[in-house]
């Protein structure tokens, strides 16, 4: 199976850099996120396919109509957090309050029960096991966070498995969909989303994605603007990393709606024996 994810933040949404770490700062920045919406959107109808869709509580509270849209075009929505917190820099107060109020104002919109999550960065590393408590209290019953290796803002190494799996938390289970990896030289590495699917060339990707079983993607607004600016003051490799790719990233995008089949969380979660699939117990 191949699922089809997509985090809505904006193009400034650049983790782990103090210029637009404060929400605050975010509004002297102008937004291209309904445009690029419309891009995936648009790319959807035309390919059929479904997807998930986990929005910032930020975007729903200050673009309610950019989630009005991906609702009405009939797609699942979760949560991306409220504020585009890197978990593992805060306490288990501020990281649930942050996640309950984007639950509460997803909810509002849609008028469904948010049961889907992803944390920014996948930011959920093996000392800061204490959030799926949060996500079992607030009545989320499906993540995507676990990134099964290392990588620059944090990643959980040592997690044992790329594929569904179930987390036992206090006496209860979430079920995790993680990023997917394949072994090479030694490494696990991804290869299906953000910088990774703006650099690696198409060929590559596509001999990646065949021999995948179970696949996550994971795409960003801006992974599909080549015009957006670009933000002063980072570093080189910052920089190559968050616009690495751009220029070719619609066309690329283009061939992998053309040639696979893709499915949201809700179908794949129903393709998925949960009674056989292996349990993580923290």
């Amino acid at each position: 199976m191949k699922i089809l994810t997509f985090d809505i933040e904006d193009w400034f949404h650049i983790l782990d850099f103090d210029e637009t770490a404060n929400v605050d700062s975010w509004n002297k920045f102008n937004s291209r996120l309904s445009t690029s919406v419309e891009f995936i959107l648009k790319k959807l109808e035309e390919s059929g396919h479904n997807a998930t869709f986990f929005i910032l509580g930020w975007v729903a509270e200050k673009y309610p109509e950019v989630v009005k849209r991906i609702l009405k075009s009939g797609y699942e929505i979760g949560s991306h957090s409220y504020s585009h917190l890197l978990l593992y820099k805060h306490n288990y107060e501020k990281v649930k309050s942050d996640l309950e109020y984007s639950i509460k104002l997803l909810q509002d919109i849609s008028g469904n029960k948010i049961k889907y999550f992803r944390a920014p960065g996948f930011s959920i590393l093996n000392n800061t096991n204490w959030v799926f408590d949060i996500l079992l209290e607030l009545g989320i019953e499906t993540d995507s966070s676990i990134f099964p290796t290392s990588r620059s803002h944090g990643g959980y190494k040592g997690f044992p498995y790329s594929t569904p799996c179930k987390i036992n938390i206090s006496g209860g289970f979430i079920k995790e969909l993680p990023i997917n990896t394949f072994h090479f030289l030694g490494k696990e590495i991804v290869f299906s989303g953000g910088g990774y699917y703006r650099l690696f060339p198409y060929f590559f990707q596509k001999q990646l994605y065949n021999n995948a079983n179970y696949l996550m993607t994971y795409f960003h607004p801006r992974d599909f603007d080549s015009g957006q600016p670009v933000l002063e003051n980072l570093s080189y490799f910052r920089r190559f990393k968050s616009y690495v790719g751009l220029k070719n990233s619609k066309e690329k995008f283009q061939k992998l709606m053309n040639n696979f089949n893709f499915i949201d969380v809700k179908t794949a979660e129903k393709l998925i024996q949960w009674d056989e699939v292996p349990i993580v117990k923290f």
